[in-house]
């Protein structure tokens, strides 16, 4: 099976793209995805991730729809034909670029909607007609229930990272999306994990699909090498900080766990110096499009993100990824470190681990069929002097234990804090009450002595009360009545 885009039968309006685009060798996913899509048969396509999915289907997929081509300004010339579904806003971006360059050279149309942004100009693009149609599956029910966009024509489907679209979240959408399509159209799937579950899923999907793993499932890249490091969670910052010195890294990704969290480090970083930009599910589309843009141009060294970013986004050249955070989902890893080492260069992937991440890294081995080593990285000792600060903490702000109070060095300079007049001003603590009585434990009375409003002897019922009536209980008063 040929090797080369060069002798790939490609129409010359794609080859010129493609050479433009400096693309010479095709990838194994390409090798044998291609010439199976270009037969109009369903696939199921497994690689890892980095490997030119992307082009695996978009080639063929607007190979095929060239006969459509038509120079016409009418929208009834240019329905869909194509429908790419996606999970997330940024990689449906990504492709829909992808796309464009690959087709610049045609008369086919091509335009994505993703939510996060205005309806108005992707519905003016959509109304002038399209032939491929990028997408999210939220905005596209939104654009379909507004009459939008109409699918009766489509011919080809794909699902990208599949594995995350068929997710129990994406199903429902899926599933609605999927009804308004012809029966009989070409599906394909395409995605870098595919576990027992989602094959049985796509099974109800795919018409006698042809399956073509190129490596084996959930493996990772040959190519970056994985390192996972020993850290509490004080010290992951400092971890960070050193292997990007030592190893003279200039851009990285750094992957957390919670957009609270993702936030707070970015904000940590940025006080340190470095040029660092936050991406997670609660920034506004504009504003993850802007982050995007400026670490793909260098203008931001550090990209601190959730899994928002860790599918399918291609940015050539990244040196390395950190797991701040070990992910939750061990297939998660695999996409995390899938954005460094891509296209066959060298990555590096650093995964910082605490004491309580033992059963998640135990999920990473046994997914990826490995046995992780986890090391211990020395760290430069720290200075003398107080501990350095936490996230939005004053230094003077961290209360002290009593316990350390007997260790100190005799005219410690801590003890200067203890000592009111000295203060410059500021918040002063409350001082620590030193009466004896407050530090004794409790007591309990030598004798149980009854209350004094309470009467000596025994209780005596009045006869003309009934056994089941319950008298009233005596209660001190608070001011004698007048006799």
């Amino acid at each position: 099976m040929t090797d080369s885009f060069s002798n790939l039968s490609l129409a010359p309006t794609l080859a010129r793209a493609v050479a433009e685009m400096g693309y010479e060798s095709m990838t194994p996913i390409q090798a044998q995805a291609i010439p199976v899509v270009l037969t109009g048969q369903d696939v199921m396509g497994a690689a890892q991730t980095g490997t030119g999915k992307t082009a695996a289907f978009s080639l063929p997929l607007l190979q095929r729809l060239l006969k459509h081509e038509n120079p016409s300004t009418s929208p009834a010339r240019h329905p869909v034909r194509a429908l790419v579904l996606l999970p997330t806003r940024e990689l449906a971006d990504q492709v829909a670029q992808q796309i464009k360059m690959y087709a610049k050279y045609t008369q086919l149309r091509s335009a994505v909607v993703f939510g996060g942004m205005d309806m108005k100009p992707q519905t003016l693009e959509l109304k002038k007609g399209v032939e491929v149609l990028v997408a999210t599956p939220g905005r596209l029910l939104d654009h379909i229930e507004a009459k939008n966009a109409v699918l009766n024509q489509v011919e080809y489907v794909v699902l990208d990272e599949a594995d995350r679209m068929l997710d129990i979240g994406f199903l429902p959408d899926l599933q609605r999306i999927l009804s308004f399509l012809p029966k009989q159209r070409t599906t394909l799937l395409f995605s870098a994990t595919f576990s027992p579950e989602i094959k049985r899923l796509a099974g109800s999907y795919l018409q006698n699909p042809i399956t073509i793993e190129v490596a084996r499932p959930n493996e990772t890249a040959s190519t970056v090498e994985q390192r996972f490091y020993a850290a509490q969670d004080d010290d992951k910052r400092r971890v960070i900080r050193k292997v990007l010195d030592d190893r003279g890294i200039k851009q990285a990704f750094i992957f957390v766990n919670s957009k609270l969290g993702c936030g707070r480090l970015a904000r940590s970083l940025e006080r340190e110096g470095l040029r660092t930009a936050a991406l997670h599910g609660d920034k506004s589309q504009d504003e993850r499009l802007k982050a995007l843009e400026a670490f793909k141009k260098g203008e931001v060294d550090l990209l601190v993100c959730t899994d928002v970013a860790a599918r399918g986004l291609d940015i050539k050249d990244v040196p390395a990824v950190f797991n701040f955070d070990v992910p939750f989902n061990a297939e998660d890893y695999v996409h995390r470190i899938g954005r460094t080492g891509r296209a066959g260069a060298s990555g590096l992937a650093v995964t910082l681990v605490s004491p309580s991440d033992a059963r998640l890294v135990g999920d990473i081995e046994k997914l990826i069929k490995k046995k992780l080593e986890v090391e211990t990285l020395q760290l430069d000792t720290r200075p003398a002097g107080p501990a350095p600060e936490k996230w939005g903490e004053r230094a003077e702000d961290r209360p002290r234990s009593r316990a350390s109070e007997g260790r100190r060095r005799e005219h410690d300079p801590r003890d200067a804090l203890d000592a009111p007049h000295e203060r410059r001003g500021g918040f002063r603590p409350a001082p620590i009450n030193r009466d004896p009585f407050f530090q004794k434990p409790y007591e309990p009375a030598a004798t149980d002595v009854p209350p004094s409003w309470e009467p000596s002897g025994p209780k005596t019922v009045r006869s003309s009360i009934s056994a089941n009536i319950k008298p009233k209980r005596k209660v001190a008063a608070l001011f004698k009545s007048g006799e």
